[in-house]
């Protein structure tokens, strides 16, 4: 089985979204081991014993993650399908280096397609929350 079949099917953790089944849209990207990874390319077995972070895993005490809460207040999304893949990848990236720029942005969510907006508004959100991330980790 493949990781995707069951977050969604045996874990019912259906923010983990399946677009294209090869590994090119990115919507069912999620973080094992701090790196972002399609879960439809991933075979269940090759995850025993490895941290493995959804979606759903990624707010804290029922709060938004910063990611979240940037792309929300930059309407960086249209139908919302394949945000959680944005998300993925944008934490992956974020929890390694907070001081991104726009550029490795741009290549860290090069595997995730959207069909509904343009990419503009998801790369000044999520640099945002990196700023907002850095600077709260300064405080």
């Amino acid at each position: 089985m493949r990781l995707i079949d069951v977050l969604r099917d045996e874990l019912h953790l259906t923010g983990t979204k399946e677009g294209c089944s090869v590994g090119e849209c990115g919507a069912c990207t999620v973080i094992i081991d701090g790196n972002a990874v399609t879960s439809c390319l991933t075979l269940i077995g090759s995850v025993e014993g490895r941290e493995v972070t959804t979606i759903e895993g990624i707010g804290k005490n029922g709060e938004l993650d910063p990611i979240q809460q940037a792309i929300l207040k930059n309407h960086a999304l249209q139908c919302g399908f394949c945000t959680p893949g944005f998300i993925m990848s944008a934490k992956a990236v974020i929890n390694k280096n907070l001081d991104l720029s726009k550029a490795e942005i741009r290549r860290a969510i090069s595997g995730n397609l959207c069909r509904c907006t343009g990419y503009e508004q998801l790369v000044d959100a999520i640099y945002e929350a990196a700023q907002e991330m850095k600077a709260m980790k300064k405080n």
